[in-house]
């Protein structure tokens, strides 16, 4: 059999049989060229938010394909980026005034690290350190890598990376450990940014910690005027169950980074969000001050179509009650395994809903991960557990008849796995 010439991301191609080729999507679905029909309960890597191909985000970007493909966006500007970065701005959370765009959440967190670090350059103050929380993961560009844990995602990396400051993850009952930690480094007066991912690490683990310490990092920020990132390429758009976490803290972040469910799921685009003093440390008469960062598909025209018409979604349909609907079903069907030695760490915030499965050795790469994963596509559903974390993060389209097979599925592979029947 001729061997496909295509490399995968995050595979093993020597230990993996043949990709199954996907044909069409729907809804909540993938469909391969056998017409089998695999349930997405991971939204395609967490982007597809309302399900695969709404019809109006489809019909956005066949109406801004029929006038506009690539701009170049150094010298010019179009009207979909214009109405994009106003409706961003008006849904944020309160004081982000600038939009630049990108195509990645790995990009949206490049561009924030050097809008945190060029602010402080540009106005000549010696802050140079990146804080951080251990087991978090922005991406895998050479910053957001250095930024991210260290482990066997980036150890042949390491002479490109730089250091960070790590705070440790808040535990339960340990939450001001962390809070204290972050102001030991802040006194050093050398702290550009705290970057972070909202109330939960995804990769990491879909850790949860509590408002009250994200909105306890927040304040230490801003008392010792070191700049706050928010990360929220994955915790956006309802996630969490708000529009974006830092609601739930009730804070207002220096920088934001979006991408992912930003158009629905539907193309790449990505957004970083800042403040008036961001923008304003960059713009001056100066160019050696000028923010020098591109990509050569910056605001993509059909891009900015296809989250404007997300945006409208969001505003003319029922999303919110599609999203307490699923964290409702998520709640139910997780009391079934508290309690269940099979399982630690039964937990949920909004959409987004993990457990650990008991095995003797977890974490990426345990090998309960795979046989889970090929246990799940047998059964027509698309889970891929992080090393011993199952999690599901399903598109809000999803019935309650489909997360009842998710959860059974949950019940029969851990029983396939451990050898043990509840």
């Amino acid at each position: 059999m001729n061997r496909s010439p295509v490399w995968h991301p995050f595979t093993q191609h020597a230990l993996e049989p043949p990709m199954t080729r996907i044909v069409s999507t729907e809804g909540a679905y993938l469909i391969d060229e056998d017409g089998n029909r695999i349930l997405d309960l991971i939204s395609s890597w967490w982007v597809v938010t309302h399900g695969h191909r709404h019809p109006r985000i489809v019909e956005a970007i066949r109406e801004a394909a029929q006038s506009l493909d690539q701009v170049i966006f150094a010298e010019f500007s179009h009207m979909p980026a214009e109405r994009l970065a106003a409706e961003l701005i008006e849904i944020a959370p309160p004081g982000l005034r600038h939009v630049f765009y990108s195509d990645s959440g790995s990009t949206s967190v490049e561009v924030a690290l050097k809008m945190a670090l060029g602010s402080f350059h540009n106005t000549g103050q010696a802050r140079d350190r990146i804080v951080v929380m251990e087991h978090g993961y922005h991406g895998d560009t050479i910053g957001t890598m250095a930024a991210g844990e260290r482990g066997v995602f980036n150890a042949a990396y390491a002479p490109l990376l730089f250091e960070v400051d790590r705070l440790p993850f808040p535990q339960a009952g340990r939450q001001q450990r962390t809070l204290d930690m972050f102001e030991a480094v802040c006194r050093t007066g050398r702290v550009a940014a705290l970057l972070i991912e909202p109330l939960v690490l995804g990769a990491g683990g879909m850790k949860i910690y509590a408002a009250e310490v994200l909105a306890g990092l927040a304040e230490i920020a801003r008392r010792y005027g070191c700049l706050f990132i928010a990360d929220e390429v994955m915790t956006g758009w309802g996630r969490t169950g708000t529009l974006f976490a830092c609601e739930q803290a009730g804070i207002r972040p220096d920088i934001l980074c979006t991408s992912k469910g930003l158009t629905g799921g539907a193309l790449p685009l990505a957004a970083t969000l800042c403040n008036e003093a961001v923008f304003e440390a960059h713009f001056s008469a100066d160019r050696r001050k000028t923010f020098f960062h591109s990509s050569s598909y910056t605001a993509n025209p059909i891009a900015c179509a296809a989250a404007i018409a997300n945006l409208e979604i969001w505003r003319s349909e029922a999303v919110e009650e599609r999203i307490s609907r699923l964290a409702g079903l998520h709640r139910r069907h997780l009391a079934r395994f508290e309690g269940d030695g099979r399982f630690t760490g039964v937990r949920q915030i909004g959409t987004i809903a993990a457990l650990d499965l008991a095995v003797p050795e977890g974490g990426y790469l345990a090998d309960a991960g795979p046989r889970m994963r090929r246990l799940f596509r047998e059964r027509g559903l698309l889970v891929r557990p992080l090393g011993n974390v199952i999690y599901l993060m399903p598109p809000y389209c999803v019935t309650e008849g489909e997360i009842d097979r998710a959860y059974d599925a949950i019940d029969e592979v851990a029983s396939l796995v451990l050898g043990k029947p509840r």
